[in-house]
């Protein structure tokens, strides 16, 4: 069972989380709350999808950025937000979304939802993605898979017609290729069933056409995510440096704007520790966050910040107020996720 799942299960309503949040604020003051998610997609799209929990639904996204908005949550950066858990000021609640990795749907859909609520978002960019040396092959793989009803994979025949078969597909071809190999596997595989590696690539990858754009609008905030996604905790101390270095120093060099926040691609306590933390000081970052669950308070070290991860499955507003309240963070703890 997920981890979602178990939370809402436990606690479906919304409404009865919410006084928790407000005894806890009387206590510890200024309560902030970092959100991340990686894609988007329509409703219609996100059912069909082989990688689908990788996505948000747009239509839940609206909603709950409404919700936000209704329940008198203020949305911000992440540099307010670190200004306002300094602040601390007793009541005052806010919100940070955070876009990791950045691809075109950034362009196309997630930005201008944001603009539609008239509220800011932070984009962590992963500068291999418009750099075009990153393979694409996650985004790649499940293209293909969703637009075939048989793919072959190594000579053999795989039915991919309904959509449960294209996710256990997906799910099996993505564990086999984790690792370096995984770039090369994916070209064998786009040859093997005709598709165009190039092409593919360009329809998922933002460019830096897009992210200069983007740059201009005042309610994007860009951050780095490195240059390549690599786990940084399992680089050597200055191969790490140089992917945090390397990444901020690219933003700079592109879109001509200084570049003060981090975050780390994966983040949970594996992934990133205090020795990675820091290196993103040492690289010149103000602040540095993780994907470990919880809210930021005044005394929250800025460069282990808690985010929240939006898991596309869990699609209700009360898994949403789990994490707001920072429930989510303490089960996450109980049970060994972090």
């Amino acid at each position: 069972m997920s981890l979602a799942s178990s939370l809402t299960d436990v606690l479906p309503m919304e409404a009865a989380l919410r006084p928790i949040g407000a005894l806890l604020d009387r206590a510890r003051g200024a309560r902030g709350c970092l959100l991340t998610f990686h894609r988007s997609a329509p409703s219609a799209l996100w059912e069909r999808l082989p990688n689908r929990n990788f996505y948000l639904d747009l239509a839940y996204l609206d909603r709950l950025l409404a919700y936000l908005k209704a329940q008198r949550w203020s949305i911000v950066t992440m540099e307010e937000a670190i200004e306002r858990a300094a602040a601390d000021r007793p009541g005052d609640r806010f919100a940070n979304f955070s876009v990791d990795d950045c691809y075109r749907d950034t362009f196309e859909e997630i930005v201008p939802l944001f603009r539609a609520h008239e509220a800011p978002v932070t984009l962590f960019v992963t500068t291999g993605i418009p750099d075009g040396t990153m393979p694409l092959w996650h985004a790649g793989l499940e293209d293909i898979i969703l637009s075939k009803e048989h793919i072959l994979r190594d000579g053999r025949t795989i039915e991919v017609e309904t959509a449960q078969e294209k996710r256990a597909a997906y799910a099996t071809i993505e564990r086999a290729w984790e690792g370096p190999r995984a770039g090369a596997l994916y070209s064998a595989f786009c040859a093997e069933n005709g598709f165009d590696e190039t092409r593919l690539r360009d329809k998922h990858a933002i460019s830096w056409d897009m992210l200069q754009s983007l740059a201009r609008d005042p309610l994007v905030e860009i951050g780095a995510h490195t240059v390549d996604h690599p786990r940084v905790s399992a680089l050597g101390e200055a191969e790490a440096l140089a992917e945090l270095e390397a990444c901020r120093r690219r933003l700079r060099e592109r879109l001509g704007r200084e570049i003060r926040h981090f975050a780390f691609p994966f983040g949970r306590a594996a992934d990133a520790g205090e020795r990675d933390f820091a290196l993103a000081r040492r690289a010149g970052f103000s602040s540095a966050a993780t994907t470990r669950k919880g809210v930021m308070r005044r005394r929250s070290n800025v460069f282990s910040l808690p985010r929240n991860t939006l898991n596309g499955g869990a699609k209700s507003l009360a898994m949403a107020e789990m994490h707001l309240t920072g429930a989510s963070g303490v089960v996450a703890r109980m049970l060994g996720r972090v």
